[in-house]
């Protein structure tokens, strides 16, 4: 199945179905793997919205937790490196939610993303600790949450339970899901890199 932009992201219907996304699954985790060697790349774990749910089921199916968080991720830095791979420790997979270009001009004004959407969510699934990246155009991720109902949400240390969105929050706990904190790498962001950047 083609997706805009030119990536191909994997076709999960047809014969098998969730089944046979379970089996891969199985096969993954068998041998310490975030995903199967030699039978998914990089660009499989880049889901359609239309995909995710059979994903999520597959996940279900197999006894494993889903541990999701969402961003912009314009310019990925050791910082988000850190963060995703201690999101990741927290549960059996880790699945991303990447803010689509509009909600990124909305977000953090009309210069940015400096990485269009697709070259951003491929970036992140070239990551071993991450397991699956979707692209949302919300600028708020609470539909997005809905669909992919994770077993734990993972926002920045810079937030709490009652700061966070809420209905960002009720679409997590309404599914059954708990939130986690982790603390962001003192001095890494994308916005202080690009300063940096112009200041060259």
């Amino acid at each position: 199945m083609a997706i805009d932009g030119g990536y191909e992201s994997a076709h999960l219907g047809g014969t098998g179905g969730a089944q046979g996304i379970v089996q891969r699954f199985r096969v993954a985790f068998r041998f310490g793997a975030s995903t199967v060697t030699g039978a998914m790349s990089t660009i499989d774990k880049v889901l359609t919205a239309e995909q995710l749910p059979q994903w999520r089921e597959a996940l279900r199916q197999s006894g494993r937790r889903l541990v999701v968080t969402n961003g912009c991720f314009d310019l990925l830095h050791v910082g988000h490196v850190h963060y995703l791979e201690e999101a990741r420790s927290l549960g059996d997979a880790l699945l991303i939610g990447v803010n689509g270009d509009a909600s990124v001009r909305q977000l953090k004004g009309p210069e940015r993303p400096l990485n269009n959407e697709f070259d951003r969510a491929r970036v992140l699934a070239a990551l071993g600790c991450v397991d699956g990246v979707v692209i949302f155009p919300e600028v708020r991720a609470n539909q997005f949450l809905a669909q992919s109902a994770p077993d734990i949400y993972v926002k920045g240390g810079d937030y709490t339970l009652e700061t966070i969105n809420q209905d960002e929050r009720w679409a997590v706990e309404g599914g059954g899901g708990r939130i986690a904190f982790l603390k962001f790498v003192e001095g890494k962001s994308t916005t202080g890199l690009i300063a940096k950047i112009q200041r060259l």
